[in-house]
């Protein structure tokens, strides 16, 4: 959609002139229908070459990405796409050239097509509000979806398959086209109204003549709002590209620490008593930065068995990935910090503390196995916090205590898994050492390989290549918004230009111009694709928090990619508006004369 909204832009950035020259071409006699052929000719040259530029820049693209420049696919399927794409693009040049002749050769007479300044006239769409209604429809959507969040089926027969909702993408699609429109009405507001305001702005760059700076600047301001939406659409592109990548990224680490435990984890069979300095052993293997010794026991809470897990509470934060999303009543830190404060404090699930009606330090008694006996024995905690989910920890009712407290009042100080941090080696690496240094009774997980296997969340799918070709043309897009629309609306004003020299302005004088033009267009464009941009990555995020395990505490914001989207956006203005003032030195007889 963006890729097809630039290239009517880009089209209408000629619509002036070519206006101009089809009225020149009816005063001399011309019929619509040679007119009208003349533009099919234009629209078809132009839309076939962009169209098998397109496909061979994909296949290059798809080489680079993919491994394949088959488009994804194989086959007739590839094909189909491959030449569904040219249509469209063949079909979007012509619409875009040919349609505005149509319109013309019908409504409107040769002089006002050959008038070269005109009163820009208010859209159909912004008399009857349609950006507010498209974001009053967004804002219904999202909460219809949000309340629900993003549901996944998993079919009876175990095999793990997803149930998209399409439905919960409408929220953010209606939200991308208000917000498209209502950055086009704001934009028209600022130039037609707030001629104070732009002179005001402009007048470090423009002296004494910010005033007319401002009264050019509301007269172009159609050129100038496409200019500024789009560069908003761009970076709205960019900004939730990048930042729902990053946090889909972020989140499907976590989701496979939630399963693995750590980088590499090694598991103790059933019944082995591994000792705590086997630890010692693991740390000296290469590529080991650390070892986080958990134990594993059962207890009995009345007559339900549930999982009990031992952890050093002062530094098992640092082995794994502990979230905020794990716990209720506190933060990660604050409650690993409450566990370690008192040895008998204990962490339990949402479900045993509603049936028990605990309270913090409220007593609770657990029956153990004793190391030394065999039989069970009681031992007494206090209720310290709730813990819904916990590194290798199933997904159903367990404990979390101290340790040390375990081992003193049950007599076994065995460690059922050890969670290994690399130095940066990659994980099946270190797991095939350990597993060479410890033999085959211990079970050795790595991270990447339990990233591997198919769950039943989107984050088993890997959408590192995608994503590639997505910020990549987010960065063609933020250099053509800025570069090649402002640069293109310079070149359709050099007969304003050159009169304006003719008239006695100064080289410096027309800088003032131009660079006033440049700032509104960067800072609009800046701020409304900014706030936009943050809005859908919170939508998208929100919208499909079902799909993450679980879900992020807050956004992942990629600030290197977004500050080469800003670098590039703003080199992109820098490099047009040097142009034009360069184009703008020329000679105004000789540019009036090619005109």
């Amino acid at each position: 959609v963006l890729a097809g909204v630039l290239t009517i832009m880009i089209s209408n950035s000629a619509a002036t002139r070519r206006r101009r020259e089809q009225a020149l071409l009816r005063s001399r006699g011309a019929t619509a229908r040679q007119i009208l052929r003349l533009a099919a000719v234009e629209a078809v040259v132009v839309g076939l070459a962009g169209g098998l530029a397109g496909l061979a820049l994909a296949a290059i693209i798809g080489r680079a990405a993919f491994g394949s420049a088959s488009f994804g696919a194989a086959g007739s399927t590839a094909l189909g796409w491959a030449l569904g794409a040219a249509a469209a693009g063949l079909l979007i040049a012509t619409a875009a050239v040919l349609v505005p002749a149509w319109r013309d050769q019908r409504a409107i007479t040769v002089a006002q097509a050959r008038r070269v300044v005109g009163r820009p006239q208010r859209s159909w769409w912004m008399r009857y509000g349609v950006d507010l209604w498209l974001l009053l429809g967004s804002a219904a959507v999202f909460y219809a979806t949000a309340r629900n969040g993003y549901q996944l089926v998993l079919v009876p027969e175990g095999l793990p398959t997803l149930s998209v909702s399409y439905w919960a993408f409408a929220g953010p699609a209606l939200f991308w086209a208000g917000a498209a429109l209502l950055s086009w009405r704001v934009t028209d507001l600022l130039l037609s109204r707030g001629r104070g305001l732009l002179a005001r702005l402009s007048r470090p760059l423009a002296g004494s003549l910010s005033g007319t700076v401002a009264a050019s600047l509301s007269r172009q301001r159609r050129i100038l709002t496409r200019t500024v939406t789009l560069l908003a659409l761009a970076i709205v592109f960019a900004a939730s590209t990048a930042i729902f990548d990053a946090t889909y990224r972020q989140q499907a680490r976590v989701d496979a620490l939630l399963t693995n435990g750590a980088d590499v984890t090694v598991t103790e069979s059933p019944g082995a008593m591994a000792s705590p300095a086997l630890a010692q052993t693991i740390a000296r293997v290469p590529g080991v930065r650390s070892v986080e010794p958990v134990q594993h026991r059962f207890a009995y809470v009345g007559s339900d068995l549930q999982d009990m897990y031992g952890v050093r509470a002062a530094t098992v934060a640092g082995a794994t990935g502990l979230q905020d999303a794990y716990f209720t009543g506190g933060t990660a830190t604050q409650l690993m910090a409450a566990l370690a404060a008192r040895p008998d404090a204990i962490l339990i699930s949402a479900e045993t503390a509603r049936d028990f009606q605990l309270n913090p330090g409220d007593l609770v008694r657990l029956r153990l196995q004793d190391g030394r006996t065999g039989q069970l024995v009681t031992v007494p905690f206090h209720y310290a916090g709730i813990v819904k989910e916990f590194p290798t920890a199933p997904k159903d009712s367990f404990f979390v205590a101290n340790a040390a407290y375990l081992a003193a009042r049950t007599g076994n100080p065995s460690v059922g898994e050890f969670l290994v941090t690399t130095d940066g080696t990659s994980p099946p690496a270190v797991a095939g050492r350990l597993r060479a240094a410890l033999g085959p009774a211990a079970k050795i997980t790595d991270i990447l390989t339990s990233r591997q296997v198919i769950g039943s969340t989107l984050t088993a799918v890997d959408l590192s290549g995608l994503t590639k070709v997505e910020l990549s043309f987010a960065l063609a897009l933020a250099i053509s918004a800025t570069a090649l629309l402002l640069t293109l609306g310079f070149v359709e004003r050099r007969r304003t230009f050159a009169l304006a020299r003719v008239l006695g302005a100064h080289p410096r004088q027309l800088g003032g111009f131009v660079w006033s033009e440049v700032l509104v267009t960067g800072a609009v464009g800046a701020v409304l694709g900014g706030a936009a941009g943050w809005i859908l990555s919170q939508m998208l995020v929100k919208v499909l928090s079902g799909v993450f395990d679980p879900p992020p505490a807050q956004l992942s914001v990629p600030w290197a990619y977004l500050g080469v989207v800003a670098a590039l956006a703003v080199v992109g203005l820098i490099v047009s508006a040097v142009a034009a003032i360069r184009a703008a030195r020329r000679p105004p007889l000789a540019v009036l004369r090619e005109l």
